[in-house]
């Protein structure tokens, strides 16, 4: 099992922040089975003010890539994607195009 957590921004909007968030209350099962079918076990996301954190427990064939492949060939998927991306917005550092940013661990118990 892999862990990964990775960090994205929402527009500092209360309104499409609550918007954002009840999206995630009403989940689409097609997204939720390509999440499942790329390897992931286990997603949770977190958020203080526009920052968010994403948590991911991943079988050890998951990738990154491969999630990526599959996303790209599904229609659904990229229907979510657009409309989230209404919600949100890059990290500072981000290059163009990138989205949630892996986090590096820099501490451990």
């Amino acid at each position: 099992m892999k862990r990964y957590c990775l960090a994205l921004d929402l527009k500092d909007d209360p309104k499409l922040i609550a918007e954002y968030e009840a999206h995630h209350q009403h989940f689409p099962l097609e997204i939720t089975k390509s999440i499942r079918d790329s390897g992931v076990t286990d997603m949770q996301i977190f958020r203080i003010g526009n920052r968010m954190f994403m948590m991911i427990e991943a079988n050890d064939d998951f990738s990154f890539a491969g999630k990526a492949e599959m996303d790209a060939a599904n229609p659904k998927v990229q229907t979510w994607e657009a409309l989230m991306w209404q919600y949100q917005q890059a990290l500072p550092w981000a290059q163009p195009g990138e989205k949630w940013m892996l986090m590096e661990r820099i501490f451990k118990l």
